[in-house]
């Protein structure tokens, strides 16, 4: 990605982050930005693709955060501990990579975007799919039965959803060390 292009999405996304992407125009992003119209138009055809190019930047940027989460212990109960250690520093400010919690990019996002079928909703969807899958490989090496590893994984990514949404809409930043306790006795009882 070029510097323009990499300016206006990061811009974008700071602005879309903070105060939800119905709310800010293509001129606050240029003017903030400092980008000309021109520019923007060159890399993107639409307010969409910009929405799109911030979505997958910030889908990296988690994506790989997420997975040094899970990466950073060796036993796979102690991995998906650390994932809501991680939670909880993100919900207290304490991960710079992530800026300033301000809730979930893509539940955010897709609250803005009403119909299914459109593509930002799409891809807020393929995110959370992704994310799933990386806690399910974590959660495969707990080698359970299929039926128990899916009834964990799907526990563990409520959780960790609920989590976000109760930092979020209700101000609970040790929401996600509150989970702690119950992901262990899940994975102990399910072991």
């Amino acid at each position: 990605m070029n510097e323009k292009k990499l300016l206006l999405v990061k811009t974008a996304l700071r602005l879309f982050y903070s105060a939800g992407v119905n709310s800010v125009g293509i001129n606050e992003v240029l003017k903030e930005s400092g980008v000309a119209k021109k520019t923007l138009y060159n890399h993107f055809a639409s307010k969409e693709e910009l929405v799109m190019a911030t979505l997958q930047y910030r889908d990296d940027i988690f994506y790989r955060w997420v997975k040094s989460c899970l990466d950073s212990e060796v036993s796979a109960k102690q991995s998906i501990i650390a994932l809501f250690s991680g939670l909880d520093d993100w919900f207290n400010d304490r991960v710079t990579e992530l800026d300033e919690f301000k809730g979930c990019f893509f539940i955010n996002t897709a609250a803005e975007f009403s119909d299914p079928a459109s593509p930002v909703r799409a891809y807020c969807l393929q995110h959370k799919e992704k994310l799933r899958e990386l806690i399910r490989l974590k959660v495969r090496a707990l080698s359970l039965e299929s039926e128990k590893e899916m009834l964990v994984v799907d526990t563990i990514c409520l959780l960790k959803e609920g989590a976000i949404v109760s930092a979020f809409v209700g101000g609970d930043r040790k929401a996600a060390s509150k989970c702690i306790p119950t992901v262990s006795t899940l994975i102990e009882l399910e072991c």
